[in-house]
């Protein structure tokens, strides 16, 4: 009997000491609380699922939707797990984390350095390309300071194929005009440049020395002080959902302050339209204005959008009249600005009439987050009012994130 009745003690014990941490697999809902269809990244504790799951640091998992599918995830850099989530309006979409070997992911998001095409790097998702100038470009003395865009009409990976397409015809094309054989060489130039569209997007955006599509830069009274290439950088995330790249920039002076360093972190996720970046500068010993923007060309001065928080622009492409289509682009700050306006050139340089820029006042050491991004007419975004409304939304839904809890 005694036996009998340590063992009922024992057994009621054991149901009522507290469960584990640990379990089998984990339940992470997401929950769209505004009246829009959401479909967007989003980040989960990754030492959460780690305590949760019970496994080690660099175990593998699997992520299921509730049809039970696997879904491509990212390991981000700074310890996130990244998902992709379609969330419908008001509703929850759950998503279970399990131990186990993932299958092979599609790689949506990359890029990399181009060191055989002046150090350019150029990343891509699903929807644009954009690019940065690099030390060797600069060397050569060409004034290219801002962010380049690459359209696309297509959700596959493009920019590697587009290098090696153009790099490697060059010298094919080089000898044919020595040989005096001009149409041969055109006719080879036109079926390989990235500078025409073969189906798939092309490079028909003007930078030079503006701030392109998305640059930050200091004020010098009312002038810019515009950033020049690269120094060094580092790929912190390369896919597949996510690509993300520090740069870090020569100094230069601004007023008093000899050797001012500029510093981006800028991140690409799968199926936006818009960039993150966050920009934060050393050796500045008190505020100083910064603006961000998209340049002006004066083919079309019209098409400008200075909104409360947001600068949009249909930019209208290289060769406007031949082209016919237009670049939508956008510079967004849900954090905050002095104001939104344009900033014209006195005279014309190259077509550059001027920037539409957001004004900031830069605290010395303050990381400033906003966003910059791209659409064409001949891909997702139509017309300039679509862009305008894709462009709010994507603002509203910076303020009303997706809830994200771990059951």
């Amino acid at each position: 009997m005694n036996f009998l009745r340590s063992f009922r003690v024992l057994s009621i014990c054991t149901l009522m000491m507290p469960l584990s941490v640990t379990a089998n697999n984990v339940i992470v809902s997401v929950t769209n609380t505004s009246d829009v269809q959401r479909q967007e990244l989003v980040e989960v504790g990754l030492q959460d699922v780690y305590a949760k799951l019970g496994i080690k640091k660099g175990e593998k998992f699997i992520v299921k939707n509730a049809l039970g599918q696997q879904v491509a995830y990212q390991i981000s850099y700074d310890g996130k797990l990244l998902i992709d989530a379609a969330v419908r309006p008001g509703g929850t979409a759950d998503f279970t984390i399990l131990p186990g070997t993932p299958k092979d992911m599609k790689t949506i998001v990359c890029g990399k350095q181009y060191p055989e095409r002046v150090d350019d790097i150029a990343w891509e998702n699903d929807r644009t390309a954009y690019r940065v100038y690099g030390p060797a470009l600069q060397r050569t003395g060409e004034r290219a300071f801002g962010i380049d865009v690459w359209v696309k009409n297509t959700p596959d990976l493009e920019v590697d194929k587009r290098y090696v397409t153009e790099l490697s015809n060059h010298s094919k094309i080089e000898e044919l005009k020595k040989a005096g054989k001009t149409d041969e060489a055109l006719e080879v130039e036109e079926e390989t440049t990235y500078h025409f569209d073969h189906g798939y997007g092309l490079d028909c955006y003007k930078v030079g020395p503006t701030l392109g599509c998305g640059a930050p830069a200091l004020m010098s009274g009312t002038e810019m002080i515009l950033p020049y290439c690269y120094k060094t950088y580092k790929i912190l995330d390369n896919g597949p959902l996510r690509f993300t790249v520090q740069l870090d920039y020569n100094p230069f002076t601004v007023g008093s302050d000899k050797n001012v360093v500029e510093h981006r972190v800028i991140s690409l996720d799968k199926g936006s339209n818009y960039n993150k970046m966050t920009v934060w500068y050393d050796g500045l010993s008190k505020p100083c204005e910064m603006v961000a923007g998209v340049v002006l060309h004066s083919e079309d001065i019209k098409s400008v959008d200075c909104g409360e928080n947001y600068v949009l622009y249909a930019d209208p492409t290289d060769n406007p009249t031949k082209q016919n289509f237009q670049i939508y682009v956008g510079v967004l700050f849900p954090n905050g600005v002095k104001t939104t306006k344009t900033m014209m050139y006195n005279n014309l340089t190259n077509g550059n009439a001027g920037h539409g820029v957001g004004v900031i006042t830069y605290q010395p050491n303050e990381k400033y987050t906003y966003y910059f991004g791209s659409a064409w007419s001949k891909n997702d975004v139509r017309t300039f009012n679509e862009w305008k409304l894709r462009s709010t939304e994507y603002l509203d839904a910076l303020h009303s994130p997706l809830k994200v809890s771990i059951k």
